[in-house]
């Protein structure tokens, strides 16, 4: 219906009060799944570096919030320590040889 409004040449008033009232309506639905886009993988990846997942509400500021974050993320120390794989050690199936006697 919207395309058939915007290739209309000759739009009327009451045409264009349709097509404002369907853009307002359409517009905050966007901006609402732009702005999930944006926080809910901010908030995961805050999480898993140790800060506050609120810290990422910072992206509802346009643009500086998603910066400062960035930049907050990328300077600051993660407070997540690295998993150390441990050696894998067989163990054996027989139990272990006793100590040698001390030699004299």
């Amino acid at each position: 219906m919207l395309l058939a409004l915007f290739l209309q040449s000759d739009l009327s008033q009451e045409q264009i009060q349709k097509l404002v009232i369907a853009m307002m309506a359409l517009i905050p639905m966007f901006m609402v799944i732009a702005i999930a886009i944006v926080i809910i993988p901010a908030w995961f990846i805050c999480k898993k570096a140790g800060f506050s997942p609120w810290l990422s509400l910072l992206c509802l500021i346009p643009s500086l919030g998603t910066l400062v974050l960035l930049y907050i993320l990328a300077f600051a120390d993660w407070k997540v320590a690295p998993i150390v794989p441990q050696a894998y050690v067989p163990q054996p199936p027989y139990p272990p040889q006793p100590p040698y006697p001390p030699q004299a």
